[in-house]
């Protein structure tokens, strides 16, 4: 009997043992997995070949430039999780703790061009590789905790609107369509329940209406407006049920009541920064109905906001990247559209681009996966890809003329003769250099020409640099080209 009684005393914990090491495996096993996460970066690698060092061993400035251009990489990947200024103001820290052990942080190199040197005065290489994204995420998060310092952007708190109609089933899909504040509430109780700001689309924008100081600037705001989605929220859940109204009678009494019957019920979620529908679902209940209208539209609300949980909004916050359509008006030749592509390659909020097609009276249009997730998208692109642009040509050539969606258009634009501004152009160090920091700036640049051109991009940065020496075909057009 003493046995058996400690045997089931045993047994419970030996189960609780096992559980908890299950629960340590699963753990263990989502770590691994989100640690395995990757991302597919291109970047371009630099050398000035102008450094003593190389004079000797033009097999050195491979090396280095092979290294440079893997470091890019990491630092891209960096970028998914930092702030551009953010990044520049603790490069030091974060090149000693990442950049320099950068290798363990690439999965593979999936493709490199030949290196070239180009009219700037540099040796150029680009490269493509994979980077393990949650082996950055997570030396970032060590860091933060060691260095005292607040690396990784908050992905903010979301705003999210909502909006659910009820139709009638029996009217078609022409009429009898109506918004429901009851269903909507039980929505918004959820989501605010989440931590989550609930925001109203229809006082947004009467707002921006009301407070416009002229006609000209309410028009402006709803250019700005529709460039980001036509919408200030995160995200719009949206909801639509269709009821039956039954007539029913009681045999006892005969009595005449009312039911209805909901006949179907659909929602969406809607990412208003890029216009994709990120989850949608049918439903079709069987033998579900009230007597009571109002009591029908609660559950309503209810079913809808079943589907969604904290999980799910903060899984879409926390994406790397996000795709656009780049078109491109008045790049005046083919070979002009590889450059810009080149230049994109090169810029650190830009992880690949894909030059689609060339249209000399129109559009070209270019794939671009962007780093900048969150935040005003137009003053991010405008910051970080145009700005950059402009100071490479020496004016501002480059104007974002709209954005809608996932579509940004760029005008190329100059009064000068563009044959010259474009020799000129070719003969600035890339664009990525001016936002580059002042000590990448320093490793990197040893000629006091090239250190001159860009102190006309990036005055700060080319300040700390210090001047060593000066002096192989110019080529890259093909490397550009092929990538």
């Amino acid at each position: 009997m003493r046995v058996s009684r400690i045997a089931a005393c045993v047994r419970p914990k030996r189960l609780v043992c096992l559980a908890v090491v299950a629960l340590a495996v699963c753990a263990s096993g989502v770590a691994a997995e989100q640690k395995a996460e990757t991302i597919v970066i291109s970047a371009e690698g630099l050398a000035d070949p102008n450094a003593d060092v190389y004079q000797r061993d033009k097999g050195i400035m491979v090396d280095d430039l092979r290294r440079d251009a893997r470091r890019q990489l990491v630092e891209k990947a960096v970028g998914t999780f930092v702030d551009s200024a953010t990044l520049v103001e603790n490069f030091t820290v974060i090149n000693d703790r990442i950049y320099t052990h950068s290798q363990g942080m690439i999965k593979r190199i999936i493709k490199e061009s030949d290196p070239w040197l180009g009219k700037d005065g540099l040796m150029h290489m680009l490269v493509q590789g994979e980077v393990y994204l949650g082996e950055v995420r997570h030396a970032l998060e060590d860091m933060s905790k060691s260095e005292r310092l607040m690396l990784i952007k908050e992905s903010g708190n979301p705003k999210i609107s909502v909006a659910v109609f009820v139709r009638d089933a029996a009217r078609g899909n022409s009429s009898g369509r109506e918004r429901s504040s009851i269903a909507e509430n039980i929505l918004k109780e959820q989501f605010s329940r989440f931590g989550y700001r609930v925001w109203s689309e229809d006082q947004s924008e009467a707002l921006a209406v009301n407070t416009a100081p002229n006609p000209e600037a309410s028009n402006q705001k709803n250019l700005m407006a529709s460039g980001q989605g036509r919408r200030a929220s995160d995200f719009t859940v949206l909801g639509e049920a269709k009821f039956k109204e039954l007539a029913v009678t009681l045999k006892a009494s005969g009595i005449k009541l009312k039911k209805y019957a909901l006949t179907s019920w659909t929602v969406k979620c809607v990412d208003n920064h890029t216009a994709e529908e990120i989850y949608f679902n049918n439903k079709v209940p069987r033998g579900k109905s009230w007597s009571d209208e109002d009591a029908a539209l609660q559950d309503i609300g209810r079913m809808i906001a079943g589907e969604f949980n904290k999980d799910f909004f903060q899984i879409h916050l926390l994406r790397p990247s996000r795709i656009f359509q780049l078109q491109v008006y008045g790049l005046p030749d083919y070979d002009t559209g590889i450059l810009f592509k080149r230049e994109l390659i090169g810029l650190r909020s830009v992880l690949n681009v894909d030059f689609r097609d060339y249209d000399a009276e129109g559009f070209s249009l270019y794939e671009v996966d962007f780093s900048g997730t969150r935040g005003n998208f137009l003053e991010i692109v405008n910051g970080t890809v145009v700005k950059p642009l402009n100071l490479k040509f020496g004016e501002e050539v480059f104007k974002l003329v709209s954005a809608r969606g996932d579509m940004l258009k760029v005008s190329f634009q100059t009064d000068r003769d563009v044959a010259s501004l474009l020799e000129h152009a070719e003969s600035m160090p890339p664009a990525s250099l001016a936002e580059a920091a002042p000590e990448r700036v320093r490793e990197l640049i040893k000629d006091d020409k090239i250190l001159q051109k860009v102190a006309a991009m990036n005055p700060p940065a080319a300040a700390a640099g210090k001047p060593e020496s000066t002096g192989g075909t110019i080529g890259g057009f093909n490397a550009v080209k092929d990538f």
